[in-house]
């Protein structure tokens, strides 16, 4: 597998890793813009501008006393490296996600993206770190 960089490959790793999780579907949300060849016009493409890279849900069985019904929990999982940084646009975009009750954090690593997918949900306390 050729990869562009240690970015794309932390992420192609997150998939894989992912992908085996019965109770999580995470997409690739590239966000950019990009000119139209036949009109010039900028085409933007993507979730939302700071939104991260990987997008979807989790599926959680609701307690007896909430009438056991399953739901999908929204989950944003922005991938950066060691030392890579976040910008203020993915900053606000992660506490936007949390602060609606969803599941949001940087990774770092696929044990990163494990615990913030598996971690068990607390609404005061969302799993992942910002």
């Amino acid at each position: 597998m050729i990869v562009a960089n240690a970015e794309t490959d932390l992420q192609q790793r997150i998939r894989l890793a992912l992908g085996t999780h019965p109770d999580a579907r995470l997409f690739r949300n590239q966000v950019g813009s990009l000119p139209d060849p036949r009109t010039g016009r900028l085409v933007t493409f993507g979730l939302a501008r700071g939104s991260a890279d990987l997008i979807g849900w989790r599926t959680l069985v609701v307690t007896p006393e909430m009438v056991g019904q399953r739901i999908a929990v929204f989950t944003s999982l922005e991938v950066k490296t060691a030392t890579g940084r976040l910008s203020p646009a993915q900053t606000h975009w992660l506490h936007a996600v949390r602060s609606a009750g969803g599941i949001a954090g940087v990774v770092r690593s696929v044990p990163d993206a494990l615990r913030i997918v598996t971690s068990p949900v607390q609404p005061s306390e969302p799993p992942g770190n910002i």
